[in-house]
Order: structure tokens, then sequence, then C-alpha cells
């Protein structure tokens, strides 16, 4: 209740608290995942918690990223096809070359046509990255991104969150990891 948040252009910010307090709620009612009960949402000017479902979509798909703890990869799609995805489903498919460039900027572009399945979990979480990195969006909600991850893939993600946001990307981060939210 009585949530006020204005978020800079680049910046990169974490909430942090227990499971279960709400953290990934109050994430998926700002990038409009979920309806907030009252009040209003707006992203980048537009009022977001009024569009109706099609045009939602459209939104996201076209200003916003998404970082999830469960990674959210398509098990029948290659590393590549995954990162490819969003800018399909927005109509706006992007060159091969940005799709390899991505995959190559978190260490993949070799591992690009294996499927989820022959990944690591750290490199699942790569593969994400890489797919937000590739549509480029102008804000990037992240749910746990380094919930289960060891110590070495969880500081990767953590870096190229706080690359995106030097590039002018607007970074949310929920966690329960204090040292995490640390770094945002």
């Amino acid at each position: 209740k009585g949530v006020d948040l204005a978020l800079p252009v680049g910046s990169f910010t974490a909430r942090v608290g227990a499971s279960g307090c709400g953290k990934s709620t109050l994430l998926q009612c700002i990038a409009g995942l979920d309806a907030a009960t009252a009040g209003t949402v707006r992203l980048l000017g537009t009022r977001t918690s009024s569009l109706r479902p099609r045009p939602a979509a459209r939104f996201r798909a076209r200003h916003v990223g998404f970082v999830f703890q469960e990674y959210n990869l398509i098990a029948s799609l290659t590393a590549a096809e995954n990162v490819s995805m969003p800018s399909r489903l927005a109509g706006n498919p992007l060159p091969d070359s940005q799709i390899r460039e991505s995959l190559e900027a978190v260490g993949l572009g070799h591992r690009a046509n294996l499927k989820p399945h022959q990944l690591s979990g750290g490199e699942r979480q790569r593969v994400a990255i890489a797919r937000v990195m590739a549509s480029q969006p102008r804000i990037v909600f992240a749910d746990e991104p380094t919930g289960a991850l060891d110590l070495d893939s969880t500081g990767l993600v953590l870096d190229w969150l706080r690359e995106l946001a030097s590039r002018g990307t607007t970074v949310v981060m929920v966690t329960h990891d204090v040292e995490a939210a640390a770094l945002a």
C-alpha cells in the first residue's frame, strides 16, 4: 500500500526482502504482468495500468526486458533462438550478428546452437541476459536473477545488469540477497 516509486533512466535499483514479502508481486505489478488493485503505474510516460491486455503486451515487447530466476527459456529452441524470440514476437526480428554479439558478450558464442537442457544453470541465466541485451529494452525487470546460481555466475550476472544500466537501460531487481542488492 502507498507505494510511490520513480526510477531515473539508466538507474540500477534493487528491492530487498525476505521470501514471501511481496517483492515479486511488486515487480510484476510495475511491469504490467499483474494488475495493481489500486493506483496508477506509468512506464516511460505511458499509463500502463490502464492498458488492455494486447496493447500492454505490445508495450512490453517494445520497451521491457525480463530476467527471471527460472530463466524462462523455451526448451525446444537453441540458445540463439531463445535470444531472438522476444524481437521475433514483437515483429522486429534481430539480425544474426546482433544475436551472436549478445551471446559472445556473455561468453556463450560457442554454445549458441545448444538447447537449454545442454547448458548449466549459469549458462541458462547468461542466455536470459543475452536475450535482454539483444533486444535492447529501455527497462529491465529482474526477479531473483541470481537465486539459483553459484558465486561466480552470480557475479557475472550482476556485472551484466550493471553494464545494462551504464548503457542507459533502467534496471529494477528484486532479491533476498543483500550482497547482490548492494551492487545496485
